[in-house]
This record gives C-alpha cells, structure tokens and sequence, in this order.
C-alpha cells in the first residue's frame, strides 16, 4: 500500500465522522490520472467494512462515452477528458445513490475499453459509498454541481513527474513502445492531469503520497 498523509487509519476515522445528508454517506475520492484513486478506494472499503461500516466503491469510469462515439465526435484520441464522458448520466446516478434502496450502476471493462451498463449494484445494506473519479472536484460546468452530493471529499495530491512516470509505466504494461506510451502518456493523460489541477474545487481532506510505483 502507498504511504499517505494522512495515514489510512485516520482517512477512515474521517469518513465514520462525517455527518450525511441522505440515507447514505458519499465520499467523493478526487484525483488525477494515475494519482491511486482506485488502489485507495479499495483499501478504504476494506478497512470501512472491517469496521463494521458496509461500503461499496462506485467508479466514475462507467461512464465513459463508447469509442463509436467518441470516432464520431473525433475525440477519440481524448478518452478519459470531460468531454468524453456522460456527465450528467453521472451526477443522476450520484443522486440516486444517497437514498434509493437499490441502484444499478455501469463499470468500466479496461481489457474491453468499454462500459457495461448494469455491472455493479448498490443494494438497501449499503451504509457509506466511495465515488472515486478524476473530475469529481473539477470546478466546471455540470461537473461543478457534483459537489453538493459529497458528504465528504478527499482529493489525491500526487506530482505531475509522478503521475508521468507511472502513466508510461502503465502504458508500457499494455504492450506500447516506450515512445508510443511516452506519447500516449503525454499527449492526452498528463494534459487531462494538468487541466484537473488548475480547475479543482476545495477539498474536505487532502491527501499526498510518497509511493511512486504504479497506481490505479
């Protein structure tokens, strides 16, 4: 597990603290491509649950726009920027989840590169969920409004020279040349990583890491 400031014991301490708003507690888990968002949000879920708090992860990636249609709209070589996910399908989902007994939400298959729709459920047991997402503090229009659904918010704070070595290394586990994963890496996350950073809402918590190994 990545070394984090604050520790995990006290991220989840935070979390059972947090008052809610609806039947269930959301937390929004922030960050940038690579930062660790989906590693953090699994170890959270697991120490929640060991705790007695039943905890679900819901990812905003099944809501990726599909690839014919991001060919139609040539933004293709841009998946994983705003434009190219279903934004205000998410921010349904997301009001959904605070007080519906049970809610059916879309995953995202990485092997595939598509979204299935229907692939994960929250059911009426469910107490806390972790939204995790790279524009779920972005101050913009539509993702903006997000916000008011989080009971708390936690933002991944990692380095842009991190996030790059990490994004190459990721790219380079799928197979592409160091150049191509260099320019994959480059030409479209680290952009996406730039623009988060200068559009990010205030967060409830930050947090940094001082692992530079690879990171969901």
């Amino acid at each position: 597990m990545m070394a984090l400031d604050p520790p995990i014991t006290t991220l989840i301490d935070t979390i059972l603290a947090a008052s809610r708003a609806g039947r269930r507690r959301l937390v929004a888990l922030a960050g940038a491509p690579a930062s660790g968002k989906s590693t953090l949000a699994e170890a959270l879920a697991e120490g929640l649950n060991a705790r007695g708090c039943n905890t679900k992860v819901v990812p905003m990636d099944g809501f990726h726009l599909h690839n014919p249609t991001l060919i139609e709209r040539g933004l293709l070589d841009r998946k994983g920027a705003p434009a190219t996910f279903d934004v205000m399908g998410f921010a349904h989902l997301v009001a959904r989840l605070q007080d519906e007994d049970e809610v059916f939400y879309p995953t995202f298959d990485r092997t595939r590169d598509i979204a299935i729709a229907g692939g994960g459920l929250i059911g009426p047991l469910c107490d806390t969920i972790i939204v995790e997402g790279n524009y779920l503090l972005f101050d913009a229009p539509q993702w903006r409004d997000l916000s008011k659904h989080w009971d708390l918010s936690v933002r991944l704070d990692v380095p842009l020279e991190t996030l790059e070595k990490r994004l190459i290394d990721r790219w380079l586990d799928h197979g592409l040349s160091e150049e191509d994963a260099t320019t994959r890496a480059t030409r479209n996350d680290i952009a996406n990583a730039r623009s988060i950073a200068g559009a990010m809402l205030a967060a409830d918590v930050t947090v940094t890491t001082g692992y530079a190994g690879p990171a969901g």
